[in-house]
């Protein structure tokens, strides 16, 4: 019994290694690709790159402007019931301006990611394992990492910044509407408040979090993918793995930068 425990323990420390030895390599080859792109950018598929800033920002900004609206509409009218009992309900603004701006926005647009490009990225490469198209790509003397990585990073953090400034204003306006309709007060104390109290540095820190989060998402998703056994419970459980643990070190990272923010002041 205590030989058996030895070879369980011993297997699945040898499995850890060998994963993070892999984990390493994937991430130097990106790290490679990036700057050979750096200096020859034709190398960069853009007809690729396009389409994958399409699927990323595009295709999810209708999504993503009625969560955080909606995510706007429901801090501010937790905010405003509580306030109400004390008349403090002009600080409404600026509860919802900071946690839309700070955290909420990024955060929000970041899970709406994980869940469309995460697990889409990684069931299409795992669906090329597969096929066997990964191998007959290393054959031809084409990275994988370059040809299928790449694209997709490059897109999920540029796109990725762009669809959090509409979730900002798209938060505000659901905290606008409850501000407005259900306490009764006028749309331009709202406005003028978040404009004296808000610094805008807030809302620049706010969306550089989700260039890291588009970053994380990508490179997650992908690895999950050349991960991913060859066969189609392979390709879905990788889809699974890549938003399980995007979702895990998103909140690890937000923790991380919202520690950091505060020592800065913010």
């Amino acid at each position: 019994m205590l030989k058996n425990l030895f070879i369980f323990i011993g297997r699945k420390s040898c499995e850890s290694v060998a994963s993070w030895r892999d984990t390493l390599t994937f991430w130097g080859e990106v790290v490679c690709s990036l700057g050979l792109l750096l200096r020859n950018p034709r190398k960069l598929r853009w007809k690729n790159f396009f389409y994958y800033m399409d699927v990323c920002g595009a295709m999810a900004l209708p999504i993503v402007l009625l969560i955080c609206f909606l995510m706007g509409i429901t801090v501010a009218f937790q905010a405003a019931v509580q306030m109400q009992k004390f008349g403090t309900e002009i600080f409404v603004s600026d509860l919802v301006g900071f946690s839309m701006l700070k955290e909420f926005g990024p955060l929000m647009v970041a899970l709406i990611a994980t869940g469309r490009a995460g697990s889409s990225f990684a069931a299409e490469i795992g669906a090329m394992k597969a096929e066997e198209e990964l191998s007959a790509l290393t054959t031809m003397g084409i990275s994988p990492v370059r040809f299928l990585v790449v694209p997709k990073l490059l897109a999920m953090v540029i796109s990725m910044p762009i669809l959090t400034i509409f979730g900002d204003i798209a938060g505000l306006a659901g905290g606008l509407a409850v501000f407005k309709f259900f306490l009764g007060l006028p749309a331009e104390t709202y406005l003028s408040r978040i404009a004296d109290v808000i610094d805008p540095m807030v809302f620049v820190l706010g969306v550089a979090k989700s260039i890291f989060f588009g970053a994380m998402i990508a490179l997650v998703g992908c690895r999950e993918g050349f991960r991913s056994q060859a066969d189609s419970q392979g390709v879905g459980r990788a889809a699974t793995g890549a938003v399980v643990r995007a979702i895990l070190f998103l909140i690890v990272l937000d923790t991380l930068l919202t520690v950091i923010y505060s020592f800065w002041g913010y």
